[in-house]
């Protein structure tokens, strides 16, 4: 080997060196010198969110239903709690000091240098003992945010609840960090993105002594949380509240609708809940005592329950015959006490109470609620010549009812809802066999029982679309949300016409014939001095007990302003319960005040139907 030879070997070696010299000096400095400068920034400066406040909710006539009341989290850097006051600070929170330890390790996990939670939502009244001791216990510091208050106690299933944020939504959603909350039923769910607003960064100077010395840099780096929108809600608060009042000790659910756009009025379902049982500290405890409360007040029977429509039914079955032209307002039908005649399946009452003359006309029909009437209509529809067998005839028939909006979702701002059942020809060609079924094998459906179920919004949406002579709006829960934008899209969105198969010139003779339901039919009891409402009832047989008890109904005739479905679990004919309440609802509504103090003493009072569904 030469010299020149020995002079670049030694040259690369000084080379070599220099640079691994300086890969090591920036390792330091971007690795190990950056890890102690962010544990010395730690004791000086505190990194504090700023949670943004919730959107506000008010109902239809501006009353407020859900606000904020503010509470503190107190949150813990692990690596300055030292020489912590321990006794003091479990005694101002009421831990044992097993508590203590077992929080300070989850937060030591988590990380030691950055803050995490340590006990969520203190009350004003514990943060106030707190920050008066708070030098005694450095490394802990409060940090504000808001609780969800529900001032009319009511519509717990509607507005629903917040719950805070785990793994697989962060996962999800990467806007949610550790310690947020999130909505997770009603419209708190629905319009999440709406209500929570966006969270804010404070970077804090603070002493040794844990007290906090002013805005890092005069605030240069902080950013301030912008609120969340504050929402328009649709329901009328004081008839959400009334329709509670008349269901407490009942199941069951009701829902009213505005018919002219589609906003819903008032969802109840019962047994229900104080939301604010769902709020704080308490919610999961509070939750787990719900769910195990075997009347089942979680449930949302007002969308999510599924009910045969029995008698009211009739009103649909009876439009589709008259736009297939089986049947026109003088077609009469004797009343055998059942079909096939004389057999009474499906039967129809011949109690005194609920005798009617024979035959009916198609006002008398719906007047008296015949079964057998029923019978022959939907025979009639099935066995149209018009079409080339009864499969066919049938499907034309399931298109009808599906325009009513019964068999889908109305794909509205209410999470959570279900379709409701219309039976298919798939279905009854695998139950009975293909060409084994005909009209007399479903005859059930012609008065609403047999595979048919709805939920009390579909219901309500049936009425609406007769109330409009023929089409609704989509049925809605919010009227706007403050922001002119996102108003627009709302408005867009539910603003659509959803018409009928029905032709509209049908409906004025169903709409004569509920009339008389009422004024000299089977809701007779439950007509509204003042106010012409037209109804009609519905028994809808239930096998697990006693009869459920239907009635739908809107008012006033000329230009509706409410339409409305009750149903009442175990409650029997819908005379006896569902037809005065909604009667009573509709009262509510339209003059706002109630002159039939003895009927609503008598729903008031009428418990505990029996057997629950």
């Amino acid at each position: 080997m030469n010299a020149d030879s020995e002079r670049k070997f030694v040259i690369f070696g000084i080379f070599l060196v220099v640079g691994l010299i300086f890969l090591m000096r920036l390792f330091y400095i971007q690795v190990i010198d950056d890890h102690f400068k962010l544990s010395a920034n730690n004791n000086v400066l505190r990194y504090e969110t700023e949670y943004a406040a919730r959107g506000l909710v008010y109902d239809r006539k501006g009353k407020l239903m859900v606000y904020n009341e503010a509470v503190y989290d107190l949150m813990i850097i692990p690596k300055q709690a030292k020489s912590i006051d321990t006794v003091s600070l479990c005694k101002i929170l009421g831990f044992t000091r097993e508590d203590y330890i077992k929080r300070f390790e989850k937060a030591k996990s988590y990380s030691s240098v950055k803050p995490s939670l340590f006990e969520k939502q203190l009350s004003a009244e514990t943060y106030a003992t707190l920050q008066e001791k708070m030098f005694r216990f450095p490394g802990f510091f409060a940090q504000p945010r808001t609780l969800r208050k529900y001032p009319t106690l009511s519509a717990a299933h509607v507005l629903g609840y917040v719950g805070e944020v785990d793994d697989r939504i962060m996962a999800k959603k990467p806007y949610y960090r550790q310690g947020d909350y999130i909505g997770v039923s009603g419209i708190e769910a629905a319009y999440e993105e709406q209500l929570r607003g966006v969270r804010g960064m404070h970077i804090m100077l603070v002493d040794v002594l844990n007290r906090p010395k002013g805005r890092f840099q005069d605030g240069m780096y902080d950013t301030l949380a912008i609120a969340g929108k504050d929402l328009d809600c649709s329901l009328d608060a004081d008839l959400q509240a009334y329709g509670e009042y008349l269901m407490q000790g009942k199941s069951g659910g009701i829902v009213a609708i505005e018919p002219s756009t589609g906003e819903i009025l008032a969802l109840v379902t019962a047994p229900t809940y104080d939301p604010n049982l769902l709020v704080g500290r308490v919610r999961s405890q509070n939750y787990r005592t719900l769910l195990q409360d075997t009347t089942k007040p979680l449930f949302n029977r007002a969308i999510q329950a599924y009910y045969p429509p029995g008698s009211t039914f009739k009103i649909i079955n009876g439009l589709i015959a008259k736009n297939e032209h089986v049947l026109n307002v003088d077609t009469r039908y004797p009343c055998a006490r059942g079909w096939p005649p004389g057999h009474g399946k499906p039967g129809c009452e011949v109690r005194s109470k609920h005798f009617h003359p024979s035959p009916l006309d198609f006002i008398g029909s719906v007047q008296y609620s015949c079964n057998s009437y029923y019978s022959y209509v939907f025979r009639s529809i099935i066995e149209n010549n018009t079409y080339k067998n009864s499969e066919a005839a049938f499907e034309a028939w399931r298109k009808y009812v599906l325009s009513f909006g019964i068999g889908k979702k109305f794909g509205s701002d209410l999470p959570h809802e279900l379709a409701g059942n219309v039976p298919t020809t798939k279905y009854y060609n695998k139950y009975f066999g293909k060409g084994s079924w005909n009209a007399y094998t479903i005859i059930s459906l012609g008065i609403g029982q047999g595979e048919l179920g709805c939920t009390p919004l579909h219901m309500a949406n049936v009425m609406a679309i007769v109330a409009n002579r023929g089409y609704y709006y989509t049925p809605h829960i919010i009227r706007s949300i403050r922001d002119s934008a996102a108003g627009k899209e709302l408005k867009a969105r539910f603003g659509i016409k959803n018409n009928t198969l029905v032709d509209v010139s049908y409906f004025e003779s169903t709409v004569d014939a509920m009339a008389k339901v009422v004024e000299s039919g089977t809701a007779r009891e439950s007509k509204i001095p003042g106010i012409e409402m037209c109804g009609k009832t519905g028994t809808a047989q239930n096998p697990h007990g006693k009869d459920h008890s239907v009635f739908m109904a809107f008012a006033p005739r000329i230009n509706p302003k409410i339409a409305i479905a009750v149903l009442v679990e175990n409650g029997g004919w819908g005379a006896a319960w569902a037809a005065p309440i909604a009667s009573l609802m509709i009262e509510k509504y339209l003059n706002d005040t109630i002159a039939r103090p003895e009927m609503e003493k008598r729903m008031i009072e009428m418990k505990n139907f029996g057997v629950q569904n």
